[in-house]
């Protein structure tokens, strides 16, 4: 492709050489020179509605609004000249005015896009004091809290719901002081076509969307001495959690997290990797049947709940392609309230698990009435990666500080293959690791599956397992979820295995790590230093096989027997339904 002519123009009197078709804000940010945005989000939204953005370009009159005007040869502008300082000013006056301003009780407190350009502005008192607009709260679903009345209008939470996850659970309605972003028939999350992924979350400047929060249940169950409290941690939190607390993004903080979980008073902390090993045997094993009898091809992973939400609405006629095996979380818990609890003569009642997830999804599948075995949910309570910073800075533990501790035994012990889980394309690397041992009998030359590797929205490949070729495809991301999904509808799909994560980059990029501005999102690939720490983990790895975990063998040996076998399918898989798009 040819590339694009270039267009000269000055930027605070820095000379400036940019493609043709570049915006102002793109040009100005190539040039190390900042201009303050709100509702603009590369690649994702760029509206010009929040105005923050506007800038002075000589021999015109009025403002340009540098995120949507495109630069022109010869062209002069200024980014913070009296006249664009006071009107930004002015701009932030009257988005104030309509804000609920009770930052100090906020859950984005210090980490808010508004905040911050209130201190950067030196905002004092607001001049437009009015009428508000005044919004019910919806806090039906189990996973996402809306407070509108901290909604600045920026629509990114829409533009991400439409364009990246092609849900369209959210939109704009209304006009004038009226308007506001609601669903259909303002009704609440829960009702509607929303899969709960969170990544409106994500995109959120301010406190208008957040996760539903766990943590007091959990701080009254670590109060409660009847209470045997046991905690589970996700692969990919360990990458992230260390960001609450100022450390470089995609730093591995295992040790001070297991610390840090010891501190808080839980009688066990054990490490949901062990739960993946046992989700490769049960899918893995499903997947080698399937293979050999040509039925319900392709299989589809299950491991993500948004996005079994998703094909429960949108796909219900292909639900036989869903994998049976229930999430890794779902099946640890199931394990620790019978196998476990029989080992240590714990009564199961009393047992309480939560899970500390990077996926505000995991709050809606725990409460599924299929996560249930003897009338107990599998788990108990769910926790995000900034749940869990919020409840360790409020026990006034120094995290930086801790010294690195080991996960409990005899459920702490994990292989490389279950860390990467985290990631996109790590659940069909996982299988096909095990799967291609289990089949030919003989060790993998080369345990890498590059093939699924990497940040593409859709990876597909071959695989040579024995003597059959295995077309696999990866997805992450509603909206290449249902490109795929397509595919398979119209039968032109010829594929083997299929991995969808509901969150584009996988859970390492959930809806409950920790929340990027979108600056930084700009600027880092936050995805790729995350990715970066899981494949380190893996690579570190005593053991890489899930099948060759020493635990999970005992266990099969001792417990459940064969993988896919009778008990392994009363605990540890499950069944899926067709959902109503909208309950209203």
């Amino acid at each position: 492709m040819a590339e694009l002519p270039k267009v000269h123009l000055t930027i605070d009197n820095k000379e400036v050489e940019v493609q043709k078709g570049t915006t102002i804000l793109q040009a100005a940010r190539q040039a190390n020179i900042d201009i303050p945005t709100l509702c603009y989000l590369k690649e994702i939204n760029a509206i010009g509605d929040c105005r923050m953005c506007i800038t002075e370009v000589e021999g015109r009159k009025g403002f340009a609004t540098s995120c949507i005007q495109q630069v022109e040869e010869g062209m002069v502008v200024h980014t913070h000249s009296p006249a664009v300082i006071e009107a930004r000013k002015m701009i932030l006056d009257l988005i104030l005015s309509n804000h609920h301003r009770d930052c100090l009780t906020c859950t984005r407190n210090g980490n808010c896009e508004l905040q911050a350009l209130a201190v950067k502005f030196n905002v004092q008192s607001v001049r437009y004091e009015g009428a508000k607009n005044e919004h019910k709260i919806d806090d039906s679903s189990p996973s996402i809290v809306r407070d509108f009345n901290k909604c600045i209008l920026c629509r990114r939470c829409v533009s991400t719901c439409k364009k990246v996850q092609k849900v369209g659970a959210i939109d704009a309605v209304n006009r004038g002081f009226t308007s506001c972003i609601s669903t259909v028939g303002d009704h609440s999350l829960n009702d509607v076509n929303c899969t709960f992924c969170g990544q409106c979350i994500q995109a959120c400047p301010t406190g208008a969307l957040h996760e539903k929060d766990s943590t007091e249940v959990v701080w009254e169950k670590l109060r409660d001495p009847e209470s045997y409290v046991i905690v589970q941690t996700a692969p990919a939190v360990r990458v992230a959690l260390g960001e609450e607390f100022g450390m470089p993004i995609g730093t591995n903080v295992t040790g001070k997290m297991v610390a840090a979980l010891q501190r808080l008073g839980f009688d066990k902390v054990f490490d949901t990797n062990t739960g993946a090993d046992f989700t490769i045997m049960e899918e893995g094993t499903e997947f080698i049947k399937r293979l050999q009898v040509n039925d319900h091809l392709p299989m589809i992973t299950s491991c993500s709940p948004g996005w079994v939400r998703y094909i429960e609405m949108n796909y219900p006629e292909n639900l036989q392609h869903l994998s049976s095996c229930k999430s890794p979380h779902e099946m640890f818990g199931a394990l620790l309230k019978t196998y476990y609890a029989s080992k240590q003569k714990i009564n199961p009642e009393k047992i309480f698990v939560v899970s500390v997830m990077p996926c505000i999804a995991k709050k809606f599948e725990r409460q599924r009435e299929e996560m249930k075995d003897n009338g107990l949910y599998d788990v108990d309570a769910v926790l995000t990666t900034r749940e869990l910073a919020r409840m360790i800075k409020q026990a006034n533990i120094e995290f930086v500080e801790l010294e690195d501790e080991v996960f409990d035994d005899p459920m702490g012990e994990a292989t490389g293959a279950a860390a990467i889980f985290g990631v996109t394309g790590g659940v069909a690397e996982a299988a096909l690791r095990s799967v291609s041992e289990i089949v030919t009998g003989k060790p993998l030359e080369k345990i890498e599956f590059e093939e699924v590797r990497g940040q593409k929205g859709i990876k597909r490949a071959t695989i040579k397992i024995g003597d059959q070729e295995v077309k696999a495809v990866v997805a992450s991301g509603l909206g290449n979820a249902k490109t795929i999904m397509e595919e398979i509808k119209s039968g032109k799909a010829d594929y083997q295995f299929v991995e969808i994560m509901a969150c584009p980059g996988g859970c390492i990029m959930g809806g409950g790590q920790p929340i990027k501005s979108s600056k930084i999102r700009e600027t880092v690939n936050v995805a790729q230093k995350r990715s970066e720490a899981m494949y380190s983990i893996d690579e570190r790895s005593a053991i890489r096989l899930s099948h060759k975990n020493p635990v999970l063998q005992k266990i099969y040996k001792e417990f459940l027997g064969e993988p896919g076998g009778h008990l392994a399918h009363e605990l540890l898989h499950t069944h899926y339904e067709k959902r109503e798009k909208y309950r209203i």
